[in-house]
């Protein structure tokens, strides 16, 4: 770009030479006769010449560098006559930056640019015919700072005329490339900078990379990066993005032309980024969109079945119209027909499908456990993607069968009777499905090691008693069942030990006394009766310091002088009496407070009475039915001071609930355990009424654990867990049933040791409706009791063992609520049908099957709770047995398969789903991957988010948390064992 050139002016040029008589303004034509300025100086005659031209002030426009175009003619010294020595074939040239124009500039304020010498010089001959050989010298000068410049030419004696001079600058010129408008650019001060300049994106126009370019000190564009996309709807055509026409599209920026509509769709607009799918065609939101529209399949073809017993095995031909796509499979609809009503009923969880009953891909499938002699209908719908964008368009084919006579399912229940030292009762339960009326039973026996030696008894009733055997020694029992079609299979091995001659002896000896004692028991209630009857008065048994005398004359009054059933199973309880009653030597068991008439007697009995004084309360920690909860300082006399927690018993009770308040404390007391809540005493004279136990710096565990989501190695969890059982079975030891053990009753102190507390199952309930079902018996805590308690009340150890495998799932998940958000009467109905809570996250093998063995529906096959301490003790001693985790993708095992795509759950696409957990930041990584539908989300593992770039732990926690949720919901607690 010119700043300056002076052939182009017409006018003066305004320079200023120094001293006048120097150079010299002289007026020529150029080549095309156009007049031009010309400035000469030719003073070689004379003796120390010093002749300035300066130029007017110029506008450097920005530029940081220009160039100085000069061309002049020069003449040789050596043609001039005589040679003169004071002749110069050279001139120099300066400049002055100035941001306003004003001349009044000293020579030595002026920077030299450079001495210029011509290539060529002329001679008088070249004078004589008229040859003017013109040099053209070129020099930058840069970087510049200010808003302009001056020039100035000095001569010291030369001979020469200065006939053009041309000022410029550099730049890039503007230009469109990939769709990106890069305006003018001036080149940088440095002649080796590149300078990077952005484009901006033409009309219609996109881009995922800011478009960029390179201008050189040269003004060329070079090293582009970047481009513009012509946006969706729109193509690129001659540099400019043209948009669409009707019938064409163009869904992305990254699609290089609008396409012509796929089949089945068309578009009536300009710039489309899809196509409309024409009536009763469909394409899913994970079909790209250059895909024709489908439609669902038809129905499947010439179906055929096969009979075998109870087991019936279907094959079809594939459809004749897939709807256009490959991805069809299929689902079987299984009915039981009542052939005199008409009706047909849903057939129910009880039968099985294999492979599998959603989903299939092959033609054929076998479905077994079905009932005998009846009549079923199976509909076999052909499904492919589109197919649930349109309901009511069910194609299906039927096929209607009847069930054979079939053998009895194996016998799975067998009880042991009276056991001799000769002779083993046994009792069983009718097969769960006899499949007809059960002829016999065929009972097979034989001694342990001995199976090619066995004794066969056959019966019709459900009990035997096999007699004959050895003393001391192992049998192994099978049975089965007849029915008109034939014997069933045999059960499992039971195994029954006979009584050793020894115990046997001792028994029957130990009859004697009993006998002997018996008679004098006799006589003595005679005795009492006479006496009673003689003395129309009866004896004051109180309340527990009753006599035994008066206890065995009053049998009634043991259940309130002291007795308590040490577990709620008639198999399991033991009868125990207390002050003055029949005891066991030695063994040290729980006294239910609840038995005694009088409250206050059994808290002083099994708690210590503190004063008041002694207490410090600091502040509220929290609150409960009967009052506040406060921690604080206890001072005893001739004791440290000790921090702990206080239960007040708020004003204005009643005695209902005084009584219940201080029960807890009864219970309390009795226990002596480094696992379980210590109490230090009660306050009962004076007001507030107090309960004050040992103080545990961290709460609850449930809380603490989710404040702390993984924060703990697996061997602190399993150390938490270790405690937590090992108090249980001093518990259990001691005869006492829970009944509320959760991780929200254990509390966790400032060395990560737990403690069962929380001993008032009643309050708890009520403080926490939801966690609670109410049946006529009480409230129970559903998500954490096991099956037979809540359905008959029935709570033993066992029960509470089910309890721990709760507690177990809770711990090693930080706190996750156990069976999320099922009702309570959703998971009363899983549990009963066979469903267990997944493994969690990262969760050690031996753990999770540690919980599913305390979840077994047979509460004889659960552990008991030293079994668990030392397993748990075993692990902990070699941590290495703990690296084994279960697989992510087997924790919900055959879930899609007997269940169905996840995808036709609560969320339409994955980016919905995505959204609504709160890790929308996903969705496209999940896309780029292939995981395009909620499908193909549900066999995602945890290694799989890894690999994603998913990293932080609290977010794949979080993914997997949902999908294991959704899975739950969507069999709506139908997942087996």
């Amino acid at each position: 770009m010119n700043l300056l050139d002076s052939r182009t002016v017409m006018g003066d040029l305004g320079w200023i030479a120094f001293p006048k008589n120097g150079w010299e303004e002289i007026g020529e034509v150029d080549e095309n006769y156009a007049p031009i300025h010309t400035y000469q100086v030719c003073k070689v005659m004379e003796q120390n010449q010093n002749n300035w031209l300066l130029t007017s002030w110029i506008s450097n426009e920005g530029a940081s560098r220009i160039f100085i175009e000069l061309k002049f003619t020069l003449r040789d010294c050596n043609s001039l006559p005589g040679g003169l020595g004071t002749c110069k074939e050279t001139f120099n040239m300066y400049y002055f930056e100035s941001d306003e124009n004003g001349r009044n500039i000293k020579e030595n304020q002026y920077i030299k640019i450079d001495t210029i010498a011509a290539d060529e010089s002329f001679t008088e001959l070249d004078l004589g015919d008229r040859v003017m050989k013109l040099n053209t010298e070129v020099r930058d000068v840069g970087p510049l700072s200010k808003k302009g410049f001056y020039l100035a030419f000095q001569d010291v004696g030369a001979c020469i005329a200065l006939v053009s001079v041309r000022v410029y600058y550099k730049k890039c010129p503007s230009v469109v490339r990939h769709l990106a408008v890069f305006p003018d650019t001036i080149t940088g001060a440095d002649s080796s900078q590149l300078l990077e300049v952005s484009g901006s994106c033409v009309n219609h126009s996109v881009t995922d990379e800011p478009p960029k370019m390179h201008c050189s000190a040269e003004g060329e564009w070079l090293v582009p990066i970047g481009k513009c996309m012509c946006k969706a709807g729109y193509e690129e055509e001659n540099g400019t993005c043209q948009v669409c026409r009707p019938g064409f599209f163009k869904a992305s920026p990254h699609s290089q032309s609008c396409s012509k509509c796929p089949p089945h769709s068309y578009t009536h607009e300009e710039a489309s980024t899809s196509c409309v799918c024409e009536k009763d065609y469909f394409r899913r939101e994970s079909d790209p969109p250059t895909m024709a529209c489908t439609r669902p399949p038809s129905a499947p073809r010439n179906a055929i079945s096969n009979v075998n017993e109870t087991s019936v095995f279907l094959e079809w031909i594939p459809p004749a119209d897939t709807g256009g796509r490959k991805d069809v499979s299929y689902y079987i609809a299984c009915k039981k027909c009542n052939s005199h009503a008409g009706v047909c009923d849903e057939c129910g969880g009880h039968v099985r499908y294999l492979p599998q009953q959603i989903g299939l891909k092959n033609t054929s499938v076998m479905m077994v456990d079905l009932l005998a002699h009846t009549n079923y209908t199976f509909e076999i719908e052909a499904v492919n993607g589109v197919s649930d964008l349109s309901p009511g368009a069910r194609q299906y084919v039927s096929v209607n069968v009847t069930t054979n006579q079939a053998a009895p399912s194996p016998v799975t229940n067998v009880k042991k009777g009276k056991i001799a030292k000769n002779s083993i009762s046994l009792s069983w339960q009718e097969p769960d499905r006899p499949n007809g009326i059960i002829l016999e039973y065929e009972i097979k026996y034989f001694e342990k090691d001995q199976e090619t030696s066995y004794t066969i008894i056959k019966s019709k009733e459900t009990t035997i008693t096999a007699e004959g055997l050895k003393p001391a020694s192992v049998y192994v029992f099978q049975i089965r069942a007849r029915t008109a079609a034939g014997y069933g299979v045999f059960s499992r091995r039971f195994e029954f030990e006979t009584i050793p001659v020894s115990v046997a002896a001792s028994s029957d000896q130990s009859q004697i006394p009993i006998i002997a004692v018996s008679v004098t028991v006799g006589v003595i209630l005679l005795a009492v009766v006479i006496g009673f009857l003689l003395s129309g008065s009866c004896c004051d048994c109180g309340c527990g310091r009753a006599s035994s005398l008066c206890a065995v004359a009053h049998p009634s009054l043991i259940w309130r002088c002291g007795y308590s059933k040490a577990k709620q199973d008639p198999e399991e309880e033991k009868m125990h009496f207390h002050n003055g009653h029949i005891k066991l030597p030695g063994v040290r068991t729980y006294i239910d407070p609840h038995t005694y008439e009088d409250p206050n007697q059994a808290v002083h009995e099994f708690a210590k009475e503190i004063e008041a004084s002694c207490i410090t309360i600091e502040r509220v920690i929290g609150a409960g039915e009967f009052g506040e909860v406060c921690s604080g300082r206890l001072k005893l006399p001739g004791k440290r001071e000790l921090p702990v927690a206080i239960k007040t018993l708020k004003v204005g009770y009643t005695e209902k609930q005084r009584r219940d308040f201080l029960g807890e404390a009864s219970i309390m007391g009795q226990f002596d355990h480094p696992n379980i809540i210590h109490l230090e005493g009660v306050v009962t004279k004076s007001k507030p009424v107090m309960i004050v136990t040992e103080y545990m710096e961290n709460g609850s565990l449930d809380t603490f654990l989710k404040k702390n989501d993984g924060q703990f190695t697996v061997i602190q969890l399993v150390g938490m867990l270790r405690g937590i059982a090992a108090g249980m079975k001093y518990l259990s030891d001691m005869g006492y049933v829970h009944r509320d053990l959760a991780a929200r009753n254990i509390l966790i102190n400032s060395n990560l040791v737990c403690k069962v507390s929380d001993f008032g199952l009643s309050r708890v309930l009520e403080d926490d409706p939801e966690a609670a079902y109410t049946t006529r018996g009480g409230k129970i805590p559903i998500r954490w009791t096991a099956p037979e308690a809540i359905a008959f009340r029935k709570f033993t150890s066992a029960s509470d063992v089910w309890s721990y495998g709760i507690v177990m799932w809770e711990v090693v998940s930080y706190g996750e609520r156990p069976y999320w958000e099922m009702t309570n009467q959703d998971v009363i109905k899983a549990v009963e049908e066979g469903y267990r809570l997944p493994s969690p996250m990262d969760c050690p093998a031996a753990l999770y099957q540690l919980m599913l063995d305390c979840w077994q529906k047979d509460r004889n096959s659960r552990p008991k709770f030293d079994e668990i301490v030392n397993m748990l003790d075993k692990l902990i001693r070699n941590p290495s047995s703990l690296k084994t985790l279960v697989n992510a993708s087997s924790r919900v095992p055959n879930l899609l398969a007997e269940h169905g795509s996840l995808g036709s759950g609560a969320y339409r696409s994955v980016g919905e789903w995505l959204e609504a957990i709160k890790m929308g930041r996903y969705t496209e990584i999940f896309m780029e991957n292939g995981y395009s539908s909620m499908d193909a989300v549900a066999q995602v593992t945890l290694e799989d988010l890894r690999r994603l770039g998913v990293t932080l732990v609290g977010h794949q926690k979080k993914i997997m948390n949902s999908l294991q949720e959704m899975k739950v919901q969507l069999v709506n607690g139908m997942v087996p064992l």
